[in-house]
């Protein structure tokens, strides 16, 4: 039986395969699906995003349980996953599809999504400005199904081995508290 008591986050940072990895772990995390959002193409493919013409933002869509996890403990792992200071960029990928962007499904969401920057921003946690978009959530499109669960499925492949397994040791360094089966 489905839990009722769940709402919806949609983040942008960078390659999904990366911020996919990331939450699926996380405790109250009940779905992470990667996607499209943000352009003004209906029904992208991952090559016209990839090519940067829909304006679509490489993003996850998180299915979460509030009572189990705050969406603030999921903004603290997402600004800590990637490199919220660099405009359309993470690492080599680069496009607008890489942008850094937090799409709020409730006004409580944006409040929060707003304050948690401009907190980070007043900490100095990183040492330039903070470039992160908060944006109203248009349509989300899944990816294609290669895509779905990409790290679980391909954890030999080259990428994942030098990008996303040693963010992913980071953070179960850094958020072991907030992970399953920890």
């Amino acid at each position: 039986m489905e839990n009722k008591n769940t709402e919806t986050a949609i983040f942008a940072g960078g390659c999904f395969w990366c911020t996919e990895a990331f939450f699926t772990d996380v405790k109250g995390v009940e779905k992470v699906v990667s996607g499209y959002i943000g352009g003004k193409t209906e029904n992208p493919t991952y090559k016209e995003v990839c090519g940067g013409y829909t304006g679509h933002a490489e993003a996850i869509k998180i299915t979460f349980n509030p009572d189990e996890v705050a969406y603030e403990d999921l903004l603290e792992i997402f600004f800590a996953t990637h490199d919220p200071t660099t405009l359309n960029r993470q690492g080599a990928d680069v496009g607008t599809q890489y942008r850094s962007e937090v799409f709020y499904t409730t006004e409580a969401q944006k409040t929060a999504a707003e304050k948690f920057i401009k907190e980070l921003g007043e900490q100095n946690i990183f040492d330039k400005k903070i470039v992160t978009k908060v944006t109203a959530a248009t349509k989300f499109y899944p990816a294609e199904d290669y895509h779905q669960d990409y790290y679980a499925q391909n954890p030999n492949q080259p990428y994942c081995q030098a990008v996303i397994s040693p963010k992913l040791d980071k953070l179960k360094k850094h958020y072991k508290s907030k992970l399953k089966n920890q």
